[in-house]
């Protein structure tokens, strides 16, 4: 059964590379959930890959984010009765929140 697509994939191209390139062309199409023609085509149209998170990395994510929400809750619990403490707790939540927007890259 033909896949039905936008665009009519009908020219076939080949190249050579080592087995090393062969294996990381693999490595990295699957991390972006792609096979390797996809990956390929999205390379050489210069389109943004991403790489699917795994299952752990997910939770670690989660896990950060949840960190950050506590330690910003923290932080206004000590507001008023201790600015100082509330200051570096407030700079532990961004430092959290910068490691989560690394994921996203």
């Amino acid at each position: 059964m033909k896949r039905k697509s936008k665009h009519n994939k009908s020219t076939y191209i080949k190249f050579r590379c080592s087995q090393f390139e062969k294996k990381l062309l693999r490595i990295k199409a699957k991390r972006a959930g792609l096979s390797i023609s996809a990956y390929c085509r999205m390379a050489v149209m210069e389109d943004r890959i991403v790489e699917r998170l795994t299952e752990e990395q997910l939770d670690a994510y989660k896990m950060l984010v949840q960190y950050h929400n506590n330690f910003k809750r923290i932080s206004n619990m000590f507001r008023k009765r201790n600015p100082k403490l509330a200051d570096e707790v407030v700079q532990l939540a961004q430092e959290i929140k910068t490691h989560l927007y690394n994921f996203k890259k």
